[in-house]
């Protein structure tokens, strides 16, 4: 009888149910369901949690109808999620509102207004103050929607799906999200007063605060998955990734390349704070014991490739754009410039009122070229938190591990090598957000030792720095060059 681990990997866009056989070690079948973005304004973005929950059962379903799996033969559950998003539900799971999602930037006023006052705060966060992160969005909520505290919980989607799954009978978070919400202490790792006074939320609403891998509770009541199932691991989706690339050691680095991309470098036991627009963040927590991270995020990477995609329609699916990118020459290229802040800057720059746009087209400018730019752009929004993490170090970073569906594309992951001046390192198994909540899991009912994780993670490709298709090295210099001289003036 096979031994299965269900993850479930709530993203940004879509949601993923993921399969894995104890016994041989690998993934079997995973399946994805998308549902509605809305732009109820511009700069805001908001998830039905409705339509989150449905998309998590369509996936559940269909994982195990591709892969005729039993569904009594799995073990336990591990939840990954899309963090700062921020959802407000009732005692009984309904929703009290749509979920503010990461990306939605309608408390920029209030950050401004507040920032100077929180500045004594931020070392206790490790966190600048910006509609990033989920404190103002929640301040938002309850200002707003003003319910009867008594009848209202506040979670990130793992809570609120621990809690749908459970039943309503767990209400818990862990660290890695816990360290998103600008409510949180990352010496004490748990709520804090001072802060919760800062953005005037009630203790009451907050979830309690579990270690990373914990028994958090069994499914109940579902229909579509049986009773009894342990959920043993909760997990922010980039410090999950950080953990399925076996990055358990201090000074390792990964990137993951989805909607927006994260680079995550593991600090080990020690809180480092960054002085180049870097955030501190928990990796996760362990029998008590907290691994921290330094963290640089781009909000834009799969969302600018879409973008050309649904918008410009520029060709019908996104593996396309390699082929059609890899046509522009470097002479076409050697002025043009895309910056994808369509929600901003994040780090290292921290600009929210940064907006996206094409810089030095000319009259041969076409679909190739600004495919092309696309990627560049992706490539040198992630390099400048590569420098960033260099100048925090004090040392130069030798590889980077790299995951995410993008990484398909040897064009993107060749600009990376290239502008970045570094080795590449592709996994055997790229969805290694939804593997790090699963091998978590299995730490979590004590299958498998930390240790255990670095023994199951294998090199698919590398990529190293290669200048030939794209003319002499200084074409690379060059255009990073020019893309910090013209952020550092236009933005």
């Amino acid at each position: 009888m096979p031994r299965l681990v269900l993850g479930l990997d709530q993203g940004t866009t879509g949601s993923t149910a993921m399969l894995y056989d104890v016994d041989k070690n690998q993934v079997i079948g995973n399946a994805n369901f998308e549902f509605t973005q809305h732009y109820p304004k511009p700069g805001w973005v908001e998830h039905d949690l409705n339509e989150i929950w449905d998309s998590i059962k369509k996936a559940v379903e269909k994982v195990f109808q591709e892969t005729s799996a039993k569904k009594s033969d799995v073990i336990s559950i591990g939840i990954t999620n899309q963090r700062e998003t921020t959802c407000l539900f009732d005692n009984k799971g309904n929703p009290l509102a749509k979920a503010i999602v990461w990306q939605d930037r309608r408390t920029s006023k209030y950050c401004d207004e507040k920032r100077s006052a929180y500045e004594k705060l931020q070392k206790k966060t490790g966190l600048p103050l910006d509609p990033y992160f989920s404190g103002t969005k929640l301040h938002w909520l309850l200002k707003k929607y003003k319910p009867d505290l008594k009848n209202t919980k506040f979670g990130t989607i793992d809570t609120f799906l621990l809690y749908k799954l459970t039943d309503c009978n767990s209400h818990a978070t862990e660290p890695s999200n816990a360290s998103r919400t600008l409510l949180f202490n990352l010496e004490t790792t748990d709520w804090d007063k001072d802060l919760l006074d800062f953005f005037e939320i009630p203790r009451e609403v907050l979830p309690e605060i579990k270690n990373t891998f914990d028994q958090y509770g069994e499914t109940k009541s579902l229909g579509f998955l049986p009773d009894g199932i342990p959920i043993s691991c909760l997990f922010g989706d980039q410090q999950a990734a950080l953990f399925g690339q076996a990055c358990l050691n201090p000074g390792e680095l990964k990137c993951t390349y989805g909607t927006g991309a994260f680079l995550l470098l593991n600090t080990g036991n020690e809180i480092k704070h960054s002085k180049n627009g870097l955030l501190t963040t928990v990796a996760y927590r362990s029998k008590d014991k907290t691994v921290y991270a330094l963290e640089g995020s781009t909000y834009i990477a799969g969302a600018a490739v879409q973008f050309l995609r649904d918008n410009l329609k520029f060709f019908k699916n996104a593996s396309e754009i390699e082929s059609i990118a890899s046509q522009a020459t470097p002479e076409q290229m050697e002025h043009l410039i895309f910056f994808p802040f369509f929600t901003g800057i994040g780090s290292p720059y921290w600009n929210a009122n940064a907006k996206a746009c094409l810089y030095g087209m000319t009259r041969d400018t076409g679909i190739d070229q600004i495919s092309r730019a696309c990627l560049e752009g992706i490539t040198l929004s992630i390099n400048d938190l590569v420098n960033a993490f260099e100048k925090d170090l004090g040392d130069k970073i030798k590889n980077i591990r790299v995951d995410g569906g993008a990484v398909n594309n040897n064009l993107l992951m060749q600009l990376q090598s290239n502008f970045s001046n570094k080795e590449i390192i592709k996994p055997t198994v790229i969805e290694t957000t939804a593997l790090g909540s699963i091998l978590g899991s299995l730490i979590g009912i004590g299958e498998i030792s930390e240790e255990g994780v670095r023994e199951l993670w294998k090199i698919d490709k590398s990529f190293q720095p290669k200048f030939s298709e794209m003319g002499e090295q200084n074409y690379f210099t060059s255009k990073a060059s020019r893309w910090t001289e013209l952020i550092e003036k236009i933005f």
